[in-house]
């Protein structure tokens, strides 16, 4: 997935889709933590690192990573819904 930043007043932002932050358990009370490695953002739930590896797993289905498809699917879902 490609995205462009938006402009915010006099910032720039990244819009994540809901679907997304379903899939991760984020919303608008959670803090995030952000940090670099020099060449990318990272971006979790402060105390996400710090996780059980159980309650990690228990997080995501069978630990896979997330697909494009499957975040593409949930993103359809929802719009699905919100015109019935």
């Amino acid at each position: 997935m490609r995205k462009r930043l938006t402009p915010i007043g006099n910032s720039l932002g990244l819009i994540i889709e809901k679907p997304i932050l379903n899939l991760l358990g984020i919303d608008r009370n959670t803090e995030l933590e952000i940090t670099t490695d020099g060449k990318r953002l990272v971006i979790q739930p402060v105390g996400a690192e710090r996780a059980a590896p159980a309650a990690k797993s228990a997080s995501r289905r069978e630990d896979k990573p997330i697909s494009v498809r499957e975040v593409g699917k949930s993103f359809l879902d929802e719009l699905r819904d919100a015109f019935k």
